[in-house]
């Protein structure tokens, strides 16, 4: 941990500060790891150098500065911040680099000082100078160049009196930082820029590349309030606005906001009516599917005599059970990162979730499996000795294996987890792939089954052909396709339209109605609606009333 030398910056000289951004120092740090214990000391340690340094600031210190702050701004690393304990932790970085950039020296009329997740300009401005601009260029992940544009107009630059400087420093990871601190849930699309100009300057341009470019959705220019530590769209307004970029003209008061950036609408519309859904949804789905399990446990041996109905409740036991642990854990999930207790807990309830839910599905494709061998292979008969390896391994052994790689392979980069939130990354290393691909894949492949259920039992029998018979046959489709919805999963299927349109209101909460609900509509119409167990449920409830009454 890097808290000792945090430490020794309490006496105050400049002695320290030079050590620390010495060679020496500045390695130590940079080979330590960017976990959240050892982020919020770095914060801490960047704060103390700005403000116990009152010399200028040489190219060199700058360099030595920047190589420690993007040691902590790596895309790798930024879910990590949530699990810092100090929440303002990147309001305060931003305020340290701020302060220790605005001492820069300038030499020869400009500086450039470039890392990966942080760039700092400085260029010598005076009012003869036309239309003066501070252009970014920055390679950041797999999304590519990001850009960014400062740019000072000629009727502002006539207020100087004398010859000055400006400086900029460009922070294309910071916004991911900074919005998890805020209620608002719009997010940060584009880099954070911090102009560090003449008092006498009132109002500049800034242009915003995107960060993801997203088709009509709304975008606002805002300003860093340092006092507040907040996201203020007062500072600015748009100019224009297309799918690539933002141009934003923003007010610059040299107290109140130095530092800008753009916010967008997030891609899924926030709704309280949504919320509550969910809500509601998983809480009745949690007591739906205990309800489940336990009239499954009174029921079992009664209803379990036959081969197949016994393959057919031990599915539907372990969709129950791995769709309850699943929804446990989604709700833990939530805890945990709004919470942030612990970075290795949250990596812990991922891959548990990653797993479950996996399982769920795994589980619904084995089911899917055991409706075709009843429909389509009548005189092979499997037994159960047979079944239960198998389906064991189908619906365990491959989410487990699934799980374990992708932890894996994505965990030592730092890329297993989404910045804010407990689940799987997405834009560095992809890894919600892995369960993305499985659980379409197998919506898909139980859509077939269900096809092949409809064309089995809709058949009309041969010779009979009267309207009774018709309505009959529909009303026997319906019945299935309505049974195996739930149980196969095809529900999720209803993911892609959220996908597709993901804007639209009313595709969410369809989707939340159908999954939220999931453990309820397993419970009736797996259990509830099925003969043998509705009839020896009720028996044993009526003899349960009946021994409590003698």
């Amino acid at each position: 941990m890097l808290s000792d030398a945090c430490a020794s910056l309490d006496v105050q000289s400049l002695f320290q500060v030079r050590m620390l951004l010495s060679t020496l120092a500045c390695a130590y740090i940079l080979s330590s790891p960017a976990i959240p214990g050892n982020i919020a000391d770095i914060v801490e340690l960047l704060k103390k150098i700005s403000l116990l340094l009152s010399e200028n600031v040489t190219r060199g210190k700058m360099q030595s500065y920047s190589r420690i702050a993007n040691h902590i701004l790596n895309s790798s690393i930024i879910s990590n911040w949530a699990f810092v304990k100090d929440r303002n932790a990147g309001s305060i970085l931003l305020d340290s680099v701020n302060l220790f950039a605005g001492k820069l020296l300038l030499r020869n009329g400009s500086e450039s000082i470039q890392e990966p997740f942080i760039a700092t300009k400085g260029y010598s401005i005076h009012r003869n100078t036309s239309g003066k601009s501070f252009d970014f260029s920055m390679e950041f992940s797999s999304t590519g160049n990001i850009t960014g544009q400062v740019v000072i107009p000629e009727e502002e630059l006539l207020r100087l009196p004398r010859a000055s400087k400006a400086i900029s420093v460009a922070f294309p990871t910071l916004g991911a930082v900074l919005e998890s601190t805020q209620p608002d849930p719009a997010f940060v699309n584009g880099m954070v820029l911090s102009v560090l100009l003449p008092e006498e300057l009132q109002n500049i341009l800034l242009t915003f590349e995107k960060l993801n470019k997203l088709e009509q959705v709304g975008a606002q220019c805002v300003a860093w309030h340092s006092a507040e530590r907040r996201w203020d769209p007062r500072a600015c307004e748009v100019r224009a606005h297309n799918v690539t970029a933002v141009v934003c003209v923003c007010a610059h008061r040299r107290r109140a906001y130095s530092s800008f950036s753009i916010l967008m609408a997030p891609a899924a519309p926030r709704s309280s009516l949504l919320d509550a859904i969910t809500r509601v949804g998983l809480g009745l789905s949690i007591l739906s599917l205990v309800l489940c399990l336990l009239i499954e446990a009174v029921v079992w041996h009664h209803a379990t005599k036959t081969e197949i109905t016994y393959m057919r409740h031990f599915c539907l036991v372990n969709i129950a059970a791995s769709l309850l642990v699943a929804d446990i854990l989604f709700i833990l999930a939530a805890i945990v990162h709004n919470t942030a207790l612990n970075y290795q807990l949250c990596v812990a309830v991922t891959f548990f979730l990653h797993f479950f839910y996996l399982a769920l599905f795994f589980w619904m494709f084995t089911l899917g499996l055991l409706i075709l061998y009843g429909l389509l292979l009548i005189f092979f008969k499997i037994t159960r000795s047979v079944f239960l390896p198998a389906a064991l391994s189908i619906g365990y052994g491959c989410p487990l294996v699934i799980s374990i790689l992708t932890v894996a392979i994505t965990e030592p980069k730092n890329g297993y987890l989404r910045s804010g939130a407990c689940w799987l990354n997405w834009y560095e290393t992809k890894a919600i792939l892995a369960f993305v691909i499985p659980a379409l894949s197998i919506i898909v492949m139980n859509l077939i089954v269900v096809v092949v259920v409809v064309v089995k039992t809709g058949r009309s029998s041969i010779g009979e052909g009267c309207k009774s018979q018709d309505l009959n046959s529909v009303i026997r489709v319906s019945k299935n396709v309505a049974l195996l919805t739930p149980l196969l999963g095809l529900t999720w299927g209803f993911g892609l339209a959220t996908i597709i349109d993901s804007r639209s209101l009313a595709f969410h909460i369809v989707f939340a109605l159908l999954n939220a609900f999931q453990g309820f509509f397993i419970l009736l119409f797996g259990t509830l609606l099925d003969r043998k167990v509705l009839i020896l449920d009720y028996m044993s409830i009526f003899y349960t009333l009946r021994n409590w009454s003698l």
